[in-house]
C-alpha cells in the first residue's frame, strides 16, 4: 500500500490539468496515489481523467461531486484518502522533479515521533526559486510560530491523514469558502511541523483562482469568516493580535449580519472597547466590497 496521496480539488480546469499530470508521472518513485475530487466541473475534466487512467501510468482515484466549493472538496478528500500522509497540490500547480522521493525519505526522520503532524516544505516560481524568504528557524515548529519568526510566502503541506480527519473544514450552507488557516490554526494547538527545505511545489496563480479574488471569497462567505477571526480571537499568542481579530471579527460580522455578534465574541471586553475602531475599518473596507457586489458575485 502507497504511503502518500496527493490530493487534488479541481473544477472547470480540465485546460491546465494536464500540466500536474505530466509532473506526476515524471516523478521518478511513483509510490503514490493521486486523488482527484471534481467539484461538479462542466468541461470535459471527466474524460480528460479517464483517459489518464487507462493510460495506467500511476495511481489515479477520480470523484466527482456537486459543486459545493474548494473546502466541501478538501473534506471529501481527507474522508476517501487511505494512505497516511496527504498533500494537497491545486489544479495550477505542478510537481517538482523528485518530490515524492523528497516526501518519503523526510517521513522517515519523523514518522515514529507522534508530535509531529506533518512537514513544511517551500512552494517555488520556478523548479529553483522560493516564492518568498527561506526559513528563518531549523528545528521543529508550530506553522503560526514560523510565520511570526518571519516567514513569508506560501507552503507546500504534508500532513498525517489521521489528524486531518480529526480536523475537517465547517461546512456551512450558502457559502463555499473558509480560509484553510481554519484547520491549521487548529492543528498548531497540539502539534508541530518538521521543516523541509525544498521546494515541492511549483505554483502558477491563475486570474480564476482563490488567492486572486480574496476581497471576493470575503464577501460571498462572511459567516465563515466571521468564525474563522473569533476562532482566531481565542487562540491569539499575543494582546496585538488578538485585538486584530476582534477588528476583523466585527467588521466580518456587519457584513454577514450575524446576530448576537457581541454574547458569541471570544473576547466580549475588547469587543466593546474596539468597536468604534472596527466601525472605522469596517467603513473603510465596504467600498471594497460594495465594488464586488456591484460587479456580481
Amino acid at each position: 500500500m502507497d504511503i502518500l496521496t496527493i490530493f487534488t480539488p479541481t473544477y472547470n480546469r480540465a485546460y491546465i490539468l494536464p500540466k500536474l499530470y505530466q509532473s506526476l508521472c515524471a516523478q521518478e518513485n511513483k509510490n503514490f496515489d493521486w486523488l482527484i475530487v471534481d467539484d461538479g466541473s462542466t468541461d470535459n475534466t471527466k474524460e480528460l481523467v479517464e483517459q489518464w487512467k487507462n493510460e495506467n501510468i500511476i495511481n489515479i482515484t477520480y470523484h466527482l461531486q456537486q459543486n459545493g466549493g474548494k473546502m466541501r472538496a478538501h473534506n471529501q478528500g481527507v474522508k476517501m484518502c487511505e494512505t497516511e500522509l496527504f498533500l494537497c497540490v491545486d489544479s495550477d500547480d505542478y510537481l517538482n522533479k523528485g518530490s515524492i522521493e523528497m516526501i518519503l525519505d523526510n517521513y522517515s526522520t519523523w514518522k515514529d515521533n507522534e508530535n509531529i503532524a506533518g512537514a513544511v516544505a517551500y512552494r517555488g516560481k520556478s523548479e529553483t526559486e522560493t516564492i518568498e524568504n527561506e526559513f528563518p528557524i531549523n528545528q521543529n515548529t508550530s506553522l503560526g510560530d514560523l510565520y511570526r519568526a518571519g516567514f513569508k510566502g506560501d507552503t507546500s503541506l504534508i500532513y498525517r491523514t489521521s489528524i486531518l480527519k480529526q480536523y475537517l473544514f465547517p461546512e456551512i450552507e450558502g457559502e463555499k469558502f473558509i480560509t484553510e488557516d481554519y484547520v491549521y490554526s487548529q492543528i498548531d494547538e497540539k502539534y508541530k511541523m518538521t521543516l523541509l527545505p525544498k521546494i515541492l511545489i511549483v505554483c502558477e496563480y491563475l486570474s480564476d483562482g482563490y488567492t486572486k479574488n480574496a476581497i471576493k471569497l470575503v464577501v460571498n462567505n462572511a459567516k465563515g469568516m466571521t468564525m474563522y477571526y473569533n476562532m482566531k480571537i481565542k487562540l491569539a499568542k499575543s494582546f496585538k493580535e488578538r485585538c486584530m481579530f476582534v477588528v476583523r471579527y466585527i467588521s466580518t460580522c456587519k457584513l454577514s449580519k450575524l446576530k448576537n455578534a457581541f454574547k458569541r465574541c471570544n473576547s466580549r471586553f475588547l469587543y466593546a472597547l474596539l468597536y468604534p475602531f472596527s466601525w472605522i475599518y469596517y467603513r473603510k473596507k465596504l467600498k471594497l466590497y460594495k465594488s464586488v457586489v456591484n460587479n456580481g458575485k
